[in-house]
């Protein structure tokens, strides 16, 4: 069953019939001018851009030289999972699809920091962890739940006087960036050891999880990183009925014109 945005109307429907027809996955026959969203699993070192550039040149050997693309929600190179790009007249969709709540597993090591908050930098600090127990990790989630700001990290896509923070943080340029308005929905300790733990995370958008596990380590008066993070759900979209990029670019391929 192929099935794009507009046909189907709404994100929900669309999403509902993309499931039931998973075992006879094809884009042949797709409109893609019209609208077609692709639930991608981001492979891990991808940016969300090269992901969307891929597809893009992919559509150009499939007759649409001149097609919109775009993603709903940019995912670290360090991380995977739903990455939702929007093809055709879906990118007028983008806006609400980023608006939507998102969920994400995150493993953090405990008692250290990096410059990036992830496993892109080299350790930075260490801090101690003989103190840190189950409880006091499961009180440190409690206490970052909620609606509430959250500073950005200074590696990260925030513009400042137009230019990504990440570049100013690269040149070794001191910035000031703002607070943000978001909201932790739910959090979850899903694993814990002194110097690891792994949860479950809901969210609003405009979250980083990488700011949150900087935000943990404080509250555990210790320090936190990222060292895996993957997006399991965007809106409706769960990463179990994802594709690979591999098998969305196979399928892809069979839409070549002659």
């Amino acid at each position: 069953m192929v099935c794009s945005l507009l046909r189907c109307g709404w994100i929900n429907s669309y999403y509902y019939l993309y499931n039931i027809g998973m075992s006879e996955f094809t884009l042949k026959g797709v409109d893609f001018p019209e609208g077609y969203v692709a639930v991608i699993d981001k492979p891990y070192e991808w940016t969300s851009a090269d992901v969307v550039r891929k597809i893009k040149f992919q559509l150009r050997k499939c007759g649409h030289p001149k097609i919109k693309i775009g993603h709903a929600g940019t995912l670290d190179p360090l991380a995977t999972g739903i990455l939702l790009v929007c093809i055709g007249r879906a990118t007028k969709q983008v806006e609400k699809l980023q608006s939507e709540t998102k969920e994400y597993i995150a493993e953090l090591e405990l008692g250290a920091t990096t410059p990036s908050g992830d496993m892109e930098h080299e350790v930075d600090a260490t801090y101690p962890t003989e103190h840190i127990t189950r409880e006091m990790v499961e009180e440190a989630l409690q206490s970052l739940t909620g609606e509430r700001e959250q500073l950005p990290p200074l590696y990260s896509a925030k513009k400042v006087q137009g230019v990504r923070a990440y570049e100013f943080a690269r040149a070794g340029e001191e910035i000031e960036l703002k607070k943000a308005l978001i909201n932790i929905y739910a959090m979850e300790l899903l694993e814990y050891d002194q110097k690891r733990i792994k949860i479950r995370v809901e969210c609003s958008k405009g979250t980083y999880i990488r700011s949150l596990a900087f935000e943990i380590g404080e509250a555990l008066n210790s320090g936190a990183y990222l060292s895996s993070l993957r997006r399991t759900r965007s809106g409706g979209f769960l990463v179990e009925n994802a594709h690979t990029l591999d098998d969305f670019m196979e399928k892809l391929r069979e839409c070549e014109t002659k």
